[in-house]
């Protein structure tokens, strides 16, 4: 084989890394989902971060009690375009969170699994495919 196939490391490398992003997103999903404590909260404000590209993504803030007393404000790790309504500062809302660590929360109707499993099926779909190749033009030498 000759020193070409070292440029289907591009594709195999990129996709390992959206494969696992993915698969990272997917379990701390399932572990909130299995050990989480729901309890209300509230948004009192959103971060706005602009993209290289100059979009806005409103990143909202919630605040929430834990079971033990201790009050927590942490920032969602999804941002969205736009504030969709019940979301706007001072909206109540409903957090699943770890007790072990507060900060893995997620805020119900605005968190979603989406992006988690697009991710997921784009690293696994490029692997494979860089994988056939690979082991069709091993074959084929």
């Amino acid at each position: 084989m000759r020193p070409e196939w070292l440029f289907s490391l591009i594709p195999l490398t990129i996709g390992a890394v959206f494969l696992a992003f993915g698969l990272y997103g997917l379990r701390r999903a399932a572990a909130l989902r299995e050990r989480g404590v729901t309890t209300r909260g509230r948004i009192v404000r959103h971060e706005i971060h602009r993209s290289d590209e100059g979009a806005r993504y409103h990143h909202p803030v919630a605040t929430w009690t834990t079971e033990d007393g201790s009050p927590c404000t942490h920032r969602s790790r999804f941002g969205r375009g736009r504030v969709t309504p019940g979301f706007a500062p001072g909206a109540e809302v409903m957090i699943r969170y770890d007790p072990t660590n507060p900060a893995r929360f997620t805020i119900q109707g605005w968190d979603t699994a989406t992006v988690d499993r697009l991710f997921t099926a784009l690293g696994a779909g490029l692997v494979a495919a860089t994988l056939a190749v690979l082991l069709i033009r091993a074959l084929t030498l």
